[in-house]
């Protein structure tokens, strides 16, 4: 596992072929967190399977899902396959009332 990111709380991860995010995500650290990860992406190979596990994230958090989106938008730059994306329980709710479930696959803590 590598360190991406770390900060005030914040961590970002990868493993594999997969991004994990925990702590909480706002505002003031949302862009280098999407940059860290976007970077990370456009580092695989096109057709390549990843995931995006924010089971850690720990607040409801309009900027993680900004961060989500943008990390998707990046992954379909690179030709990368969205496998899943694993959400805490916080999060969960936001992703309903946005609707995201038409755009990503998106998975509920404790699925």
């Amino acid at each position: 596992m590598s360190q991406l990111l770390r900060r005030d709380g914040l961590r970002l991860e990868a493993a594999a072929q997969c991004l994990m995010v925990s702590g909480k995500v706002g505002f003031d650290r949302a862009a280098e967190l999407a940059d860290a990860g976007s970077r990370w992406l456009a580092e695989h190979p096109s057709g390549e399977v990843v995931s995006f596990d924010l089971s850690g994230v720990a607040d409801v958090s309009t900027a993680a899902l900004s961060v989500l989106l943008e990390w998707a938008r990046a992954a379909r730059r690179a030709g990368l396959t969205l496998e899943r994306v694993s959400l805490s329980p916080a999060l969960t709710p936001l992703t309903d009332l946005a609707g995201l479930e038409r755009l990503l696959p998106l998975e509920a803590a404790g699925d």
